[in-house]
């Protein structure tokens, strides 16, 4: 049950991680110079992010490190497929 719980909390973060980043960024990075090169900009953001978040879920009880990648993994297909859907 709980390898469940796991599962399931580690699906959202991805999903809402990757939600958010794609909508903000579609929206704010249109111009910049990350447009040009988004595969390394989602590469960069997504192991900072996963860095970021493992001492939080390594403070909680149920889920891992599964989870920062998840995370991690999320925000950075996000910010590909935002910044290459908003191309001009």
């Amino acid at each position: 049950m709980t390898a469940i719980l796991a599962l399931v909390i580690a699906s959202l973060a991805a999903w809402f991680g990757y939600s958010r980043t794609r909508d903000w960024s579609s929206h704010r990075l249109r111009y910049t110079r990350v447009a040009e090169r988004p595969v390394a900009a989602g590469f960069v953001v997504g192991v900072g992010t996963s860095l970021l978040a493992a001492p939080v879920v390594a403070l909680a009880p149920i889920v891992g490190a599964g989870t920062a990648l998840a995370l991690g993994v999320g925000v950075g297909t996000g910010l590909v497929r935002g910044v290459g859907g908003s191309r001009v």
